[in-house]
């Protein structure tokens, strides 16, 4: 299984998958309906059914039941696409066989190290098979390691009919990291009681709980004039984004939070004196907490309204998601069995919430309840990126013992 998991996750991670948020179209890029086909190819060649892929590039199969218990049909999703934070063209991933704790030398002409010094969970990975980066690129683990996994569970249930197991659909979905992932997935067509994200981090990691999130986008207009004769004139819109940030709460932001603790997170700020344009993510998981983050931020733009002109401060605030607790707790049994598969494989469970979110997040209000599972890797979205292939293995089966699990239930 070690070879088989190596060569998927090559192939898949060389594929530039890479969402685009100012592209509305679904998928967002090329390269997600290239790997999307890709799949659709590999599907039908382990042998699943029904095979689909719609013009949005959702792609969907089926592994029929060989019980005659009646089972409850499970879901398997990942996403295609990779992160927008760091690129994902030209990835030329590296294997470290039988890693020994010391640092990594991802690039030596660049003098780039993946050290224990500065990422001390390197520690946990001694003698294991580790893919990196070369440094230039992220990885693109955050999702093709799910894909890899979903698909090498599903071969080896193929090559061994022995296991019993009700009908499950699998399905990769584009355009997840731009939170777009659900937008188009068609649940009904899909017809899983429930499913599972293979999208998680570490070992052992299960979530049910995610952030609320919204996205404010802001545009700042200012009044460029020559600066030798501009006393009186100029109106420097940068200075308006400055000015604007530094009165949110500095110790609310991602590099000072963790656990529960929500933030504002300045995604991007770009412009001159005429214009400028921010982007920020809010972040929080509980409900009132999430809303007066968004208020914080609204009341904030109608202060610098009211003080620069209303036509100076555009605003745009949307939800992209929202906690999936609230969905999955009443069906929390399927959190449940994702434990005991753990445990029956000798995988302490890691219960936390997600600092993030995942399709599940907006699947599981879209009737779908959604929860989510590791896949083995670490540092996603940046050049420090690396999964274990023994991780990757548990993954696999993980995904298998849950199959086994739903079947003796009945």
């Amino acid at each position: 299984m070690k070879r088989e998991l190596i060569d998927r996750l090559t192939n898949y991670v060389k594929v530039d998958t890479q969402s685009n948020e100012n592209n509305e179209n679904c998928p967002s890029t090329e390269g997600q309906l290239t790997l999307a086909n890709m799949l659709v190819e590999e599907l039908n060649q382990i042998g699943m059914d029904d095979v689909t892929i719609d013009e949005n590039g959702y792609v969907m199969a089926t592994l029929p039941a060989n019980t005659e218990k009646q089972v409850s049909t499970i879901g398997f999703l990942a996403h295609v696409d990779t992160a927008t934070d760091f690129t994902g063209k030209n990835v030329n991933p590296q294997l470290v066989e039988n890693y020994d704790g010391k640092d990594i030398v991802l690039n030596k002409e660049l003098n780039i190290i993946l050290s224990p010094k500065q990422f001390p969970n390197l520690e946990n990975y001694v003698d294991h098979t580790l893919m990196t980066t070369d440094g230039t690129t992220l990885l693109g683990a955050d999702n093709k390691a799910g894909i890899t996994e979903i698909m090498t569970a599903m071969a080896y249930l193929i090559q061994h009919p022995e296991i019993k197991h009700g009908k499950i659909r699998v399905a990769f979905t584009p355009d997840e990291e731009i939170g777009r992932g659900p937008h188009k997935f068609d649940v009904d067509a899909f017809g899983a009681d429930f499913a599972y994200t293979i999208d998680g981090g570490p070992l052992g990691e299960l979530q049910y709980e995610s952030f609320n999130a919204a996205a404010a986008k802001i545009t700042f207009k200012g009044n460029n004039v020559h600066p030798g004769t501009a006393k009186g004139k100029m109106v420097s819109s940068a200075k308006m984004a400055m000015a604007f940030q530094s009165k949110l709460p500095a110790m609310e932001a991602p590099e000072f939070t963790e656990g529960y603790e929500g933030f504002y997170h300045l995604i991007s700020i770009e412009g001159s004196v005429e214009e400028t344009k921010v982007h920020y993510i809010i972040r929080d998981h509980d409900k009132q907490k999430f809303q007066s983050r968004k208020n914080t931020i609204s009341e904030l733009v109608a202060e610098f309204q009211s003080f620069y002109g209303k036509e100076a401060i555009l605003f745009e605030l949307n939800d992209q998601y929202f906690n999936m607790k609230d969905k999955i707790e009443p069906v929390k049994y399927i959190v449940d069995v994702a434990h005991q598969a753990m445990e029956n494989l000798g995988i302490k469970p890691i219960v936390e919430p997600i600092r993030g979110g995942t399709d599940g997040s907006q699947l599981s209000y879209m009737g779908l309840p959604t929860p989510n599972v590791f896949t083995g890797g670490e540092n996603f979205h940046g050049k420090f990126e690396f999964i274990s292939i023994e991780n990757m293995e548990k993954s696999v089966e993980t995904i298998i013992e849950i199959v086994k699990l739903f079947e003796k239930r009945g």
